[in-house]
């Protein structure tokens, strides 16, 4: 994608509404609280019931801190309410932000932040809900024309920001099918590939998602036109989400989005099933 055109992900919490200088305070702020407590951001990230890298990534304002997060670390870094004292301004940055996508994305990340229900069929890199952040900085340093590092952290951290779906209660329902060539592309190198793979065992693992290997071996392919994402928006009907080559299309009318539909169905029941992709995924970190 070449520098001179729109910008194709959506954008970080703006710097002029201060959201973005938020969370990076709060993030030096958990550190410090952290630390003087003579804890781990793994001893936090058990305590408070989340991942290691979710605790390295709000520390470096990457990834934005809830509010319950922030209530329950409170207790645990015996804070003595400084970090309960952010929730309302956190919750109302979090909203702020929300306006932050360009017109031709809010639509679908509006509706992503709120989905009962998503569906991601990915046959070049793995879903960047999935990803892990070197992962997808190694992506987008790769991708050609070449970006600056700014619009790089960017991006990398847009795409972090919206990982925080697995974090909301009630947890939507959450399904990939992923090309096996993409588990065996090393993008980054071998130790982001060992992280990634890592990462889709810890989500594929978790109660609400389903992660499913399609063999390269197979013979029958019901969709040679690309990635997608089909989404339920809470209290509306399923869309469908494309985009190549730079353009995005947001799918609404019913006749393709049930196209789209019955081409993911028929290729869940060609792919391995989620136990066995697991267990796929567990022998590739094994050999490595």
């Amino acid at each position: 994608m070449a520098n001179t055109e729109r910008e194709e992900r959506p954008e970080r919490p703006a710097e002029s509404d201060g959201t973005a200088h938020l969370f990076r305070a709060l993030g030096r702020q958990i550190k410090v609280l952290r630390e003087r407590a003579g804890l781990s951001q793994k001893d936090l990230a058990s305590a408070t019931h989340c991942g290691e890298d979710l605790i390295s990534a709000m520390e470096r304002g990457v990834r934005t801190p809830q509010a319950e997060f922030l209530i329950r670390s409170d207790t645990v870094l015996n804070a003595g309410g400084v970090l309960v004292a952010a929730v309302e301004e956190v919750r109302d940055a979090l909203t702020r932000s929300r306006t932050r996508h360009p017109g031709w994305f809010r639509d679908y990340a509006r509706m992503e932040a709120e989905a009962v229900a998503l569906h991601d069929y990915s046959n070049q890199a793995v879903p960047g809900l999935f990803q892990t952040e070197q992962y997808a900085r190694a992506l987008f340093a790769q991708r050609r024309p070449l970006l600056d590092e700014e619009t790089i952290e960017k991006r990398v951290a847009d795409r972090m920001a919206r990982q925080q779906i697995f974090e909301r209660w009630p947890l939507p329902t959450l399904s990939c099918v992923l090309e096996e060539v993409v588990l065996q592309r090393p993008i980054g190198g071998p130790a982001a590939h060992i992280d990634q793979l890592r990462k889709l065992l810890r989500i594929g693992r978790m109660r609400n998602v389903e992660v499913q290997i399609l063999p390269t071996a197979t013979e029958d392919h019901p969709n040679l036109d690309g990635p997608f994402i089909l989404l339920t928006p809470k209290g509306r009907k399923e869309v469908a989400y494309t985009e190549v080559q730079g353009h995005a299309r947001l799918i609404t009318d019913p006749d393709e989005v049930r196209v789209v539909s019955e081409r993911y169905g028929i290729m869940r029941a060609q792919a391995l099933t989620p136990r066995e992709s697991l267990t796929m995924i567990e022998k590739m970190v094994g050999d490595r």
